[in-house]
């Protein structure tokens, strides 16, 4: 398990038809690449997240319960293939795509439990919740379903907060500390899924 790259990103308006009320918001969720395997840059990472990182809304992204959004690279065939289909255009999204600060390889939302502890390198985090979705990763990926499929094929990323601060590096070693192993990101995602009341993910 490693870290395969760090991202961040500023508030930016966001546009697309993926909202009846909005044609336009504002969202940090366009993230780019800071260190990677191909340039392994320290990044500070402080109890707010990555240096640099934005967030447009403090409510559902951000704070210190959400420090550091973290998604599976093996997602990422997934989503190229599903984007490729539905815009019948050629899609290769680049580590950084999803939202997600940190991209990893090795660890899955059926592995990780709430209350699990992550080492990755020198820096030490808890696992919090899983990633919703909402219309604005519609807007970002240029797909009104990319929120469904995210929840449906559970595929959906998960929240950190930051117990050691400190330098990063993309190549860190991952290592799971367990917790009480009571309720895994794969459970949180299955009971959103159940509640049946997420149809404005995908208005």
């Amino acid at each position: 398990m490693r870290l395969l790259s760090i991202s961040a990103g500023k508030v930016a308006k966001l546009f697309g038809s993926h909202h009846p009320n909005y044609a336009m918001v504002a969202s940090a969720i366009g993230k780019q690449s800071l260190s990677n395997l191909s340039q392994r840059t320290p990044i500070e990472i402080t109890t707010l997240g990555v240096v640099g990182d934005e967030q447009a809304d403090l409510s559902v992204h951000g704070g210190i319960e959400k420090a550091i959004y973290v998604y599976p690279a093996e997602h990422y065939p997934f989503w190229n293939t599903l984007l490729t289909r539905e815009t019948q255009k050629l899609v290769e999204l680049t580590f950084g795509a999803i939202g997600e600060n940190f991209t990893i390889e090795g660890l899955l939302e059926t592995q990780l439990y709430i209350g699990d502890r992550l080492t990755i390198g020198e820096l030490e985090f808890t696992v919090v919740k899983l990633r919703e979705p909402c219309f604005k990763f519609n807007a970002k990926m240029r797909y009104k379903g990319a929120a469904k499929a995210m929840l449906q094929s559970g595929f959906s990323g998960w929240y950190l907060r930051v117990n050691r601060t400190g330098l990063i590096a993309a190549g860190a070693a991952i290592d799971i500390i367990p917790g009480q192993r009571i309720t895994s990101i794969a459970d949180q995602n299955k009971a959103l899924l159940n509640r049946g009341n997420q149809s404005d993910l995908w208005e």
